[in-house]
This record gives structure tokens, sequence and C-alpha cells, in this order.
């Protein structure tokens, strides 16, 4: 028997990935050889720029612009988390703001096409009618894919304060935080009411919104396809072997048929955002991805 391709990866801790990085859900025919990466996303501008890794997690907005752009990866139909946003744009508690009062207001993310930026302001978009070109928008680094350029309503510069410490000076009215929101009464939701109306996008749209997703190197998929078929199903059972609550949102979700939807939508806010500069179908998104994995993924 040969021995199997060994695929350099890159994947944040999960429940669903646990077993694989243990080793417990594994294939003889592929070896997934982990590299940690934390926070994840300092692993995002690699994978897009250089080709770092075989199999990574990516967040969906850089991949969407990475294969816009024409960078060497393959996105997977293979969400990896997804979360609701709405909770995560704050104000601090003496200073706080309603959505109606973020027009004209500055507003503080890591960078403009962080998918939880994108996921927020698409939300005050349905919700509240407000263009991301109605506020002023501050970030402290650049985007993961080189050849994106922010629009003309974003500006760099935090002189390298975090966020919860421009808040705190007053120097940005409300911020997006991710996985890294603050505890305690410091700062406060801008939308009170976020978890109804993130209940109630799930119910209508039937996914939560989608943070990151796998993507392999081209080089991989080039070279050894079906090392990359075999690292795809190990996700799937590695997701398969999770146990969750039935009538609950999921953070994960495969597959080419059930992630159109979900890509098409985020390629419009995209859009309207300025984080793309040209409409990508979920076929072209995907037909890499299809070439590789055949209708092993429907």
């Amino acid at each position: 028997m040969p021995e199997p391709v060994v695929l350099r990866t890159v994947l944040a801790d999960h429940p669903h990935t646990a077993k694989l990085k243990s080793g417990e859900i594994r294939d003889e025919r592929v070896t997934l050889s982990f590299t940690d990466v934390v926070p994840i996303h300092r692993a995002f501008a690699p994978m897009v720029r250089e080709e770092a890794y075989d199999l990574g997690e990516l967040a969906v907005v850089t991949a969407l612009q990475a294969i816009a752009y024409g960078r060497p990866v393959v996105l997977l139909p293979a969400v990896l988390a997804a979360r609701f946003q709405r909770g995560c744009l704050i104000a601090h508690a003496t200073r706080p703001v309603t959505p109606a009062q973020l027009a004209g207001a500055q507003v503080g993310v890591r960078s403009y096409s962080q998918t939880t930026g994108m996921w927020v302001r698409s939300h005050l978009a349905d919700d509240f009618g407000l263009a991301a070109r109605d506020m002023r928008w501050t970030t402290h680094e650049e985007p993961h894919v080189a050849q994106y350029t922010d629009p003309d309503f974003v500006r760099r510069g935090s002189g390298g304060a975090s966020l919860p410490d421009m808040l705190r000076a007053g120097r940005i009215d409300a911020a997006i935080l991710g996985n890294d929101l603050p505890e305690g009464e410091e700062f406060v939701r801008v939308v009170p009411d976020a978890d109804v109306r993130d209940e109630r996008w799930w119910r209508r749209h039937g996914y939560m919104p989608v943070n990151h997703m796998v993507v392999a190197g081209a080089s991989a998929c080039r070279r050894d396809p079906q090392a990359v078929r075999a690292a795809y199903h190990l996700l799937l059972r590695a997701d398969a072997a999770v146990e969750r609550p039935d009538d609950t949102p999921s953070p994960t979700l495969f597959g080419f048929d059930r992630l159109r939807e979900p890509v098409e939508h985020i390629v419009e806010a995209c859009l309207e955002q300025g984080l793309l500069h040209r409409k990508l179908t979920a076929d072209e998104v995907f037909e890499p991805a299809r070439s590789v994995l055949g209708s092993d993924a429907d």
C-alpha cells in the first residue's frame, strides 16, 4: 500500500476538528499535518498570498476576494465556523448609540474585509436601511488579499490602540469585534434586540451566517486530488461525530447545493459594500472544487 499523502493543514480548534487533530478519525490515503496558528486569521494572508498550506480554514470574504483576483485557492463546500453577528457591534456603556445614530458615525473594525464586519453591515442594511458608505470606518489591519483596496470611506490608523481602547477614549463611536468580544458591563450592544433578530434571520434563511470555510491550495488539487477528496470526507466524518440538538442552528454546513444560497447572499452583500470588484456566481466559485470532489459533495 502506498504511503499516505501529507497535506499541510491549518484548522482552528472546533468540536468538529478535535478528532481530526487527535488522529481518532483518519484515512490511510491522507495525513493531515497540522500547524497551530492562533488566532486562526493569521493564517489567512499566507494562504491566499503564498499558498502556505495545502488545506486551510479561511474567512469566506477572503476566499471570495481570492477567487475574484485569481489567487491559487480552491473553495471547498465546507463551512467550519458560523455564528450570529448582530451582537458583535458594540459601543461604550457611557456613550451608547442606537442603530439610527450610526449614520455619519465612526465605526472601528479590525479590517474592512473581515467577514464579521461584512455580516454586521449586511444586517444594518437589511434591518435599518444603513449602507456601508453611510458610516466612516477605521481599521488597523490590511486586507488578507493584497490585490484588494479598501473603499474611499475607510481609513487605516488606530495608532496601535485596540478597538476597546479606542471606544474607551471616544475615538470611535462603535466597534465590530469577533471572537474577542469583551466581557462585563463596560460595553453594550448597539442592536439591543440582536438575539431576537438573529433568531428570526435563521428561521427565514435556514443557516447561520457563514464565517469560515475550508480551502485547498490549487497546487495540492493538481498534484493530489484524491488526497484532497479524502480530506473532505474526513471533515464530513468528523462533523458527523459531533452530537447537536436537532432544532438549533449548526455552525457547520457541507455540500454544493446547500451552500449555493449562502454564497450568493454573501456575494451580493460584498458587492454592495465594495468588497468585490466583480460579481461571482456560485458556479464560478465552486467549479474548481467540483472538478476535484465530483458528485461526492452534492
